[in-house]
């Protein structure tokens, strides 16, 4: 059997796959104008109009410090539900889950020298590790000895009965990222009081996790074994740490630490949700959110008030617009990542259970900074399929500087990993974030409001991408 071209001339084949072509280019054009002008539109909304910092302004200066379990956080719980019913999300609601309460203290904790020869009884502000013990009322005493690293006081372990343990191993500063850097010191804050309780020693300090040489204490999570003494365990600002391994070298030092931190138990919380329910796949889900706890000093203000509001603002902006989105667009506020994780772990295993799949789930607990671009991950089947999808649209996201690359995404959204959906972390400019994390200094007068805005854009823009045509 013979075509109906048949004996017709081969050029006309030609001319109707070369005029094939042109179309289809001009619909490839279109379709790239069209994400133009919509990418161009999210910011020119949220740069002109957005009303995260203002929120943001709430959550860290009229509730504060809002560490799992707190009434702060149970604020924070009200304050943030109220928004998201506020700004015309389908559903709204809460997530339980159950925290592990930490309380520092009706009193502040101390750190103080003994009759050292030259300062006498001088006394250096500390704040206490979340998961810290409290000393007895006449505190904690004994000479201090210094480690740089873990493995040190192991080797050195017979010293340490009775002895004030010090952590001092600074940031290592040849690292351009700085949660690489923290990543190579956090170490001796997380596991350090631990180990020098189960060597003796009667109370612990660590050289504070941040990246220039201030006068702020860190705070931060400390774990303890359920059979090891939880002694008192503090952090010294790098300012004060330098000093006190200076004075470490010309002879010895002793100190008394106090601390008057509970452990109160199990308590309800909540994890706050909504959502914009999608028109063609609604099935399909793509999270956006930050973690709603932050340590109890301070506004956590960066860490992560600003990946709350973040998240908040994206679908306010979606709203606004009136976008219509294809796929489930639903913003989490984790519960308790600080010092447990419990909202993302019931969150995952809520979702699990009820057979959801996250198509892409993006976090933002990196800091209200100009962002960078984006961390990716995925399970390892699906990682080069999700990369190829995201480099189609890197010339839409390059005239708002933003890269993405492989690397971490989120605590609260990584138990989501085994729906082998895309897991997204937004990625700013790190170079000032450790010298807020988890200290008093961690307020809204250290958030740019533009810095916060463009963090916004940036994630509504990739989610828009991602809505409108999937992750093929």
């Amino acid at each position: 059997m013979f075509s109906e071209f048949s004996g017709k001339p081969s050029h006309i084949y030609g001319v109707f796959f070369f005029s094939f072509l042109i179309l289809t280019a001009r619909i490839q054009a279109q379709t790239q104008d069209k994400d133009v002008l919509f990418i161009r539109s999210i910011y020119d909304q949220v740069l002109c109009s957005g009303t995260s910092y203002s929120w943001l302004e709430h959550i860290s200066e009229k509730i504060g410090g809002r560490i799992a379990g707190s009434p702060q956080s149970e604020q924070a719980i009200s304050f943030t539900h109220t928004i998201l019913d506020s700004i015309g999300c389908d559903t709204v609601w809460n997530l339980p889950c159950q925290v592990k309460y930490w309380y520092r203290g009706s009193k502040r904790e101390t750190f103080s020298l003994v009759s050292h020869p030259d300062l006498g009884n001088q006394s250096f502000k500390v704040l206490a590790l979340g998961g810290s013990g409290a000393s007895t009322p006449k505190g904690a005493a004994g000479e201090i000895i210094e480690f740089k690293s873990l493995d040190e006081a192991k080797t050195r372990n017979k010293e340490i009965p009775g002895t004030i343990v010090y952590f001092s191993r600074a940031f290592d500063q040849k690292h351009l990222r700085t949660f690489h850097a923290y990543g190579g010191a956090v170490d001796q804050r997380v596991f350090g009081p631990n180990l020098a309780s189960k060597y003796g020693a009667t109370a612990c300090v660590i050289r504070s996790m941040g990246s220039r040489i201030d006068p702020w204490p860190h705070t931060g999570v400390t774990i303890f074994e359920d059979s090891v003494k939880r002694i008192p365990a503090v952090a010294l600002s790098t300012q004060d740490a330098e000093i006190l391994s200076k004075l470490l070298q010309k002879g010895p030092v002793k100190a008394k630490v106090k601390t008057y931190c509970e452990d109160r138990g199990l308590k309800p919380s909540y994890s706050v949700i909504g959502e914009i329910r999608g028109s063609e796949f609604p099935e399909e889900i793509i999270l956006v959110g930050g973690h709603l706890d932050s340590w109890d000093v301070g506004g956590g203000a960066h860490d992560d008030g600003a990946g709350c509001v973040q998240a908040m603002e994206v679908l306010h902006t979606m709203i606004k617009m009136n976008y219509t989105p294809k796929r489930t667009i639903r913003c989490v506020l984790f519960m308790n990542e600080e010092n447990g994780l419990a909202g993302g772990l019931s969150y995952a295993k809520w979702s699990n259970e009820n057979k959801e799949f996250h198509l892409a789930a993006i976090e933002s607990d990196a800091g209200g900074f100009t962002p960078l671009g984006f961390n990716f991950d995925a399970d390892s089947s699906m990682v080069k399929s999700y990369a190829q999808a995201l480099g189609k649209w890197s010339e839409l996201l390059e005239p708002y500087d933003l890269k993405i690359s492989k690397g971490g995404s989120g605590a609260d959204i990584g138990p989501l990993k085994s729906q082998k959906g895309l897991l997204v972390g937004l990625s700013p400019d790190s170079q000032r974030y450790f010298e807020y994390h988890h200290t008093e200094a961690d307020r809204i007068k250290a958030v740019h409001p533009r810095e916060l805005s463009l963090g916004t854009a940036a994630m509504a823009s990739l989610i828009y991408l991602i809505d409108q045509y999937g992750l093929q």
